[in-house]
């Protein structure tokens, strides 16, 4: 790896699935705003929306994830033209 092009910044830092409450602790040096507390130990936190434990391929699960309605947009516009 070429020297002096990565941050020098890292630190512990919370990953949280939204979709099912799963927390990881890696190294990064992702900015975050706020904070968790695992095992009475304050971290950043970053929320993702998928992880390993929530991807399909890796849970074998197929599984819509629906964050900001799109779905429901989609279906309420478009949705009532199959049925005629």
């Amino acid at each position: 790896m070429k020297k002096g092009i990565h941050p020098e910044s890292y630190r512990l830092v919370a990953f949280k699935d939204m979709s099912n409450d799963h927390v990881f602790l890696t190294r990064s040096c992702a900015n975050t705003k706020e904070t968790i507390e695992i095992d009475g130990v304050e971290y950043p936190v970053v929320k993702v929306e998928i992880s390993n434990t929530s991807h399909p391929f890796y849970t074998g699960k197929m599984k819509l994830v629906d964050t900001a309605g799109r779905v429901d947009k989609f279906y309420n516009r478009y949705g009532k033209r199959n049925q005629k």
